[in-house]
């Protein structure tokens, strides 16, 4: 008798699509965030900071944020409460 596979946990709450905060982001942000979920990151929020929106991702503890226009920064000055 072999012992059987344990099936795999699945740690995101939801698919990013499904999230109230995807529909505010940009396409450019959409992409962005795409590739950074390859690497665990998920969608906390988006902040909207002199009339630009702000998307802000968190892995465990680490924090990235991505721009408007896509650009991704995994260490961005930052103060999350």
């Amino acid at each position: 008798m072999q012992p059987q596979a344990k099936p795999m946990l699945e740690r995101r709450r939801e698919a990013p699509e499904q999230s109230v905060w995807w529909e505010k982001l940009s396409l450019a942000q959409k992409f962005s965030a795409s590739s950074l979920g390859k690497f665990g990151y998920e969608l906390s929020f988006v902040r909207n900071e002199q009339g630009r929106s702000l998307a802000v991702l968190t892995c465990s503890g680490g924090v990235a944020v991505i721009t408007e226009d896509g650009e991704i920064n995994t260490s961005p000055n930052i103060q999350i409460r």
